[in-house]
């Protein structure tokens, strides 16, 4: 019993880790927390990984073995609202060094978690739109 026990257990571990290489061939990724939850102040946030492919930010759960994202922003329908530090109970569920992020959606505000160097890569990513793009529509807000 406990040999399958064990078994299966490094089976799980193989798995996220042949995941997270997987994810990571197809693109850079990051650590990137994702507030899912906004009932509570300071809670309802999930550990993960963020990916830019083209004109999207994937977001991957960080323990989770499905290969797709969990959630898909495309840089058209994303803004940069605010930043702030991490408060109270955030302080223990985020990465240490990580700032909160507000951004503006169509459908509604997120919250996002990075590093600093992930926020500025973040910034210059929304602002470097690809040739064609519509430079007189009005950004989110």
């Amino acid at each position: 019993m406990l040999v399958v026990l064990l078994v299966l257990l490094a089976g799980m571990v193989v798995s996220l880790v042949l995941r997270r290489r997987a994810i990571s061939r197809a693109g850079a990724t990051f650590e990137l927390s994702h507030r899912v939850r906004d009932q509570r102040p300071g809670h309802g946030w999930v550990l993960g990984v963020g990916r830019y492919t083209g004109e999207s930010l994937e977001w991957f759960r960080i323990f989770s073995l499905d290969p797709r994202p969990k959630r898909v922003w495309n840089r058209d329908e994303i803004a940069y609202e605010a930043r702030r530090s991490p408060e109270g109970p955030e302080e223990g569920s985020l990465y240490d060094g990580h700032v909160v992020v507000v951004c503006r959606t169509p459908g509604g505000e997120v919250e996002l978690a990075m590093s600093e160097s992930s926020l500025m890569g973040f910034q210059s990513w929304l602002e470097s739109g690809p040739p064609g793009t519509n430079w007189d529509a009005k950004p989110l807000r």
